[in-house]
């Protein structure tokens, strides 16, 4: 018998963090918004574009706070809330801090989904919860024309620990941990033509917890952290750049690639996100000639779940990037450099 109620994918227009709005677009939304300079104990704020919020509450404890929610990018229910649930933590990790709470958003076109479907949707964000050591301890939930799902995540970092992505040095490496190539992924799998061996490639990537972020701190050679998610490596990229007012040269032999993402790339397998990225922040980075439009559109590629982006000084590097690959991280490489210069990507 055939199950009554459509695919997943099939009722939201996007999905993941390709749901994002356009990078440009976002700019033009929030250049009214207030700074949070008032506001003494506010350590980051809106100014960056970083990954979190981040409120000093003593000497020795700061809370950190974000929200991360968006339509699905798989058909699966518990898949759809484990990827979603990752992608809203990793916002803590990614600042150097500890989750401590979750509460779940909901939005369900009821009528439109199985019942049993949402409970696996938020049964697969618990279940990452729980991996995370935090419990999801209430949330909201409203009858939406598409499904959503995702988390308020609270987490605790010392203020002396916690890890901007504007803090990036002249000379430091860009280590980059996990591959590229979700939003090719999930263009191919709404067309059906996503194999079954890289479903699980996907799967794996995206439901990979950043916990190595709360280690970073560790390292006094760790200048700046980010997040590889909507914007794809090069917005993220220079959200990082702008911060610190430097340079990215990326070498783009270097960017570590999910299996075969290249390949359907060149098969067409692009997302819109993908290029309304390129035409909100293209103006800031220098491409190679002759680079193809696929090759462009995968450094584009909107990430759900992505990787870490850190900079670290030159001396550390190699010891960061080892113990990023000993915590699981087996695709994680040095990407590029950073110098003085122009707020921008060079692209080799």
């Amino acid at each position: 018998m055939d199950h009554p109620f459509p695919r997943l994918t099939s009722l939201a227009h996007g999905g993941g963090c390709g749901c994002k709005l356009a990078p440009a677009v976002l700019q033009d939304i929030l250049h009214k918004m207030p700074t949070g300079a008032m506001w003494s104990n506010l350590m980051v704020g809106t100014e960056t574009s970083d990954d979190a919020a981040v409120y000093r509450l003593n000497d020795t404890q700061a809370l950190v706070a974000t929200t991360d929610f968006f339509m699905p990018i798989v058909d699966d229910a518990f898949d759809f809330g484990r990827i979603a649930a990752t992608n809203a933590i990793s916002d803590v990790y990614a600042m150097g801090g500890t989750p401590i709470l979750a509460l779940a958003i909901v939005g369900i076109p009821v009528g439109k989904i199985a019942l049993a479907d949402v409970q696996d949707i938020l049964a697969g964000g618990a279940a990452v919860c729980t991996a995370a050591g935090i419990p999801v301890a209430g949330g909201h939930s409203i009858d939406s024309l598409e499904p959503i799902y995702g988390l308020v995540a609270l987490g605790l970092v010392h203020p002396d620990r916690v890890q901007r992505n504007s803090g990036a040095r002249a000379g430091d490496v860009l280590i980059l941990t996990k591959g590229i190539g979700v939003g090719i992924y999930s263009a191919a799998l709404k067309q059906e033509l996503l194999s079954p061996d890289l479903y699980e490639v996907m799967i794996a990537s995206t439901t990979q917890l950043n916990a190595v972020g709360a280690r970073l701190p560790d390292f006094p050679g760790v200048h700046a952290v980010t997040d590889v998610t909507g914007f794809g490596l090069l917005g993220h990229g220079l959200e990082l750049c702008r911060g610190s007012a430097l340079t990215a040269t990326i070498q783009a032999a270097n960017v570590p690639v999910l299996r075969d993402a290249d390949r359907l790339a060149r098969e067409g397998f692009i997302t819109g996100a993908s290029n309304r990225n390129w035409a909100s922040y293209g103006a800031d980075v220098s491409l190679p000639t002759g680079m193809a439009d696929w090759q462009r559109g995968l450094l584009c590629d909107p990430q759900t779940s992505g990787g870490l982006l850190i900079t670290v000084a030159p001396s550390e590097a190699a010891a960061v990037l080892d113990m990023v690959r000993a915590s699981g991280f087996s695709q994680a490489a040095v990407i590029g450099t950073l110098a003085t210069g122009p707020a921008g990507i060079v692209v080799r």
